[in-house]
């Protein structure tokens, strides 16, 4: 009889061991990558395989006219999740987004302006990692809107037509520098006020950086305050830093949070906020002594021109206007020097083109987006003389006639002109802006009224008007020297240039950026 054999149970317990050791070795190192590479914390409910555990508990919309409430789910669970919503769930940039909206929300819950309990919105969110943060760290009634649903944690909606009921949301999130590439900013911000509650915060992550961006990001939210604004590093190479600001809605504030105007249309009395002022001091100098060849001067001096554009960022406006007073024919400004040489940050403008001389005017019926006003701007409403004289200083002339300029109108028989003379209609340019443009729109102006700058610009500053214009490119009008006769003085204006340097550092005294135009 053989003896059993002594050395197969140490054989085969030697196998169990290494067997089970490296078992351990691949929990160890999958932990490893979760927790140092991919920065993500373990539970055990995944046992840090990246699946998602089973009571992951989502929102879904309940039931209700236009979806007026949110329903704290039975739990949509994570099976019903599909394969690639999995993957994306489990990839290094959503975990890296998720981790770094945890952290901004866990901070605004330390500091009082989000709670657990806070129903919350986040807008224009296409994937919804803001709310799969606001989750993750007990936010539970939270969803999100895009135009695009990417259910369970949005649904579609958009920012400017958000489709939920007033004073609904204790806290709407925007994150991303969202509300900055809005086509519509203040409809989307109309909607994040109408749709937060009373005593509720709205924090908005923009790349504002000038105080021009900042303050024009400010006026969007009239009904609400500011709360506090601060610098945070982003987690993304298209936005590497961020400003975050914080806005409580206020039901019982009656004027917004700005300087000096109501919302709406300005009143008659108006002072250019500090923020704009500072452009001032940042523009080029004005010319102080009097050109011998100003045909030649002014005409270079645009390339020293600071554009407003150039110093800030403009995203947060309603809408973007460009007003061109005295317009004369489509090629003259807004064809050769605003489309083309106008910094406009891709913005589309609003374009009003100012013009009395009916020799122009069938030249813009095919100008679609110019909109013609064929009247004479003015300081009334009234009836004028447009004298047509043939300045010889002036090289554009269009069927014979040369620059117009308006009167009111007096009798013929004065022997005061011999020139050309035709009845027009004059409007209150004042009153017309008030009107048209509000504070909250990027308004630039160019005005070339051959001396009657000198009547329309106190005339703004009387109305208040002057506080809606962001820029404006004046040329004034005097006895300059004449190009044709050396020597001698256009006799058509009878100003001086050093009235017109009074008129120039007086808008820039009152915070106006003006730019000296030829």
């Amino acid at each position: 009889m053989m003896e059993p054999t002594v050395g197969k149970p140490s054989f085969l317990r030697n196998i169990l061991v290494r067997v089970l050791l490296f078992s351990v070795l691949i929990i160890v190192v999958r932990f490893a990558y979760v927790v140092t590479i991919a920065g993500e914390s373990c539970n055990l409910g995944d046992f840090c395989f990246f699946s998602l555990p089973d009571n992951f508990n989502l929102v879904t919309i309940g039931a209700g006219t236009g979806a007026s409430g949110i329903t704290a789910n039975k739990a949509v669970r994570s099976n019903i999740v599909s394969p690639s919503r999995r993957d994306m769930y489990t990839s290094k940039e959503w975990i890296k987004a998720v981790n770094f909206y945890s952290s901004v929300f866990q901070d605004l819950i330390s500091e009082g302006y989000l709670s657990q309990s806070a129903k919350s919105l986040c807008v224009e969110t296409q994937y919804g990692q803001d709310v799969f943060a606001l989750k993750e760290i007990g936010v539970e009634d939270s969803i999100g809107i895009f135009k695009k649903s990417s259910k369970p944690l949005v649904i579609s909606g958009e920012g400017h037509r958000i489709p939920f009921d007033g004073n609904t949301f204790d806290f709407v999130f925007v994150g991303g520098a969202r509300l900055e590439k809005a086509s519509k900013p203040l409809d989307f911000a109309s909607e994040i006020v109408r749709t937060l509650k009373p005593e509720g915060f709205a924090v908005v992550h923009v790349r504002a950086k000038d105080e021009y961006s900042f303050n024009s990001f400010l006026d969007l939210f009239n009904s609400c305050k500011l709360v506090k604004s601060r610098d945070i590093d982003g987690f993304d190479s298209s936005l590497p830093y961020i400003r975050e600001i914080v806005l409580k809605k206020e039901s019982d504030l009656i004027l917004g949070h700005r300087e000096n105007l109501p919302d709406g249309n300005v009143a008659n009395k108006c002072s250019v906020p500090g923020y704009k002022q500072a452009f001032v001091r940042k523009a080029e100098p004005l010319i102080m002594e009097e050109p011998l060849k100003p045909w030649i001067t002014m005409k270079r001096n645009i390339k020293n021109i600071k554009y407003l554009p150039s110093m800030a960022d403009i995203s947060f406006k309603n809408r973007y206007v460009y007003v061109d007073v005295g317009a004369r024919s489509y090629g003259s400004s807004i064809g050769s020097w605003f489309k083309k040489q106008y910094p406009k940050q891709n913005k589309t403008f609003d374009v009003y083109a100012i013009e009395a001389d009916k020799t122009f005017h069938e030249e813009y019926k095919v100008k679609k987006k110019v909109k013609l006003l064929p009247y004479a701007a003015w300081v009334r409403n009234e009836t004028l003389s447009f004298e047509i004289n043939h300045d010889p200083d002036k090289e554009v002339v269009v069927k014979g006639r040369g620059m117009g300029r308006i009167q009111p109108v007096q009798s013929l028989s004065d022997g005061g002109f011999d020139g050309e003379v035709d009845r027009i209609q004059g409007f209150d340019f004042a009153d017309w802006l008030k009107n048209t443009v509000t504070d909250k729109d990027f308004v630039v102006m160019k005005m070339d009224v051959e001396g009657t700058e000198f009547d329309l610009i106190p005339r703004l500053f009387e109305t208040g008007a002057i506080c809606l214009i962001d820029e404006i490119f004046l040329e004034c009008h005097y006895n300059r020297w004449q190009r044709c006769c050396p020597g001698q003085r256009s006799p058509k204006y009878k100003k001086t240039y050093e009235q017109c340097l009074e008129l120039f550092t007086s808008l820039r005294q009152n915070g106006v950026l003006v730019h000296q135009w030829w």
